[in-house]
């Protein structure tokens, strides 16, 4: 979290007292707004039901969901919180509105704006979190940034149109987007770059037997043959990954060593 001005902390105190909840309340909402850049929050508070997400001009929903009472209550605070973001000048709608030009943070003395995601990616169109994952999306430069622990891998979304993110079932780490195209993989999309790569690598990997009547120490004698069992091993990656079936990896496999 940001850390506040002076500004910033009477406008936390104002709001909670209009709305009649404690400041922790408001700084919880804030900090999802932060992340969402003002225009939407995935939030967990006690006083707020507990899990809950907020869209601006869209849906409000709380962990009591028949409670309209409280969802009327996150709604008109994430919309006091929003306009007061919007003149912020780390958010990227920067409206200039001339009626609540307030400084609600200390200015950040790096480049990235304190945000986990590269600086050079600029501010997202939307953020969040699912359990121990975050994510930044950047429709404009079709860029995705997921953090997970340490790890932060940024990737091209290619011409996705993305609409939604969750977090696959079965206790696995890698998130899902809907599209245009339905629901897609995100470790299916390329990678532009990756702070800190996994141990796992093609060396890592079982060893395969390239032809049958080579043996695994096998040892290429021409760049032609390297660049061949270079592109076996990325084949072996992509059905590792379920992005082609193993007939497909068997398939173009047996193509590439017929070249041999």
């Amino acid at each position: 979290m940001r850390q506040l001005t002076n500004e910033g902390n009477q406008k936390v105190d104002q709001i909670a007292n209009q709305f009649g909840v404690s400041r922790n309340a408001v700084l919880a909402l804030l900090d999802a707004l932060v992340n969402g850049n003002g225009t939407m929050a995935q939030f967990s508070h006690p006083e707020l039901g507990g899990s809950g997400q907020w869209m601006k001009g869209g849906m409000t929903m709380v962990g009591d969901m028949f409670n309209y009472s409280l969802k009327s209550q996150v709604d008109g605070i994430c919309n006091e919180l929003s306009i007061l973001l919007m003149n912020q000048p780390f958010v990227q709608q920067n409206t200039q509105n001339s009626q609540q030009q307030v400084s609600m943070f200390v200015p950040s003395q790096n480049s990235g704006g304190g945000n986990w995601w590269p600086g050079d990616l600029g501010f997202p169109n939307s953020s969040g979190a699912q359990n121990n994952i975050r994510y930044a999306y950047f429709a404009n430069i079709r860029r995705l940034a997921i953090e997970n622990g340490n790890r932060v891998v940024v990737y091209d979304t290619l011409d996705h149109q993305i609409g939604g993110f969750s977090q696959q079932q079965g206790g696995g780490s890698s998130l899902t987007f809907t599209s245009q195209y339905g629901t897609v993989v995100v470790d299916t999309l390329p990678v532009i770059s990756d702070s800190h790569p996994p141990f796992q690598s093609i060396k890592s990997q079982p060893p395969m037997n390239v032809q049958e009547n080579k043996p695994d120490f096998y040892v290429p004698n021409n760049p032609a043959e390297e660049d061949i069992f270079a592109k076996i091993e990325r084949l072996a990656e992509l059905k590792n990954k379920g992005i082609i079936s193993e007939e497909e990896f068997n398939s173009k496999k047996a193509d590439l060593l017929s070249r041999l």
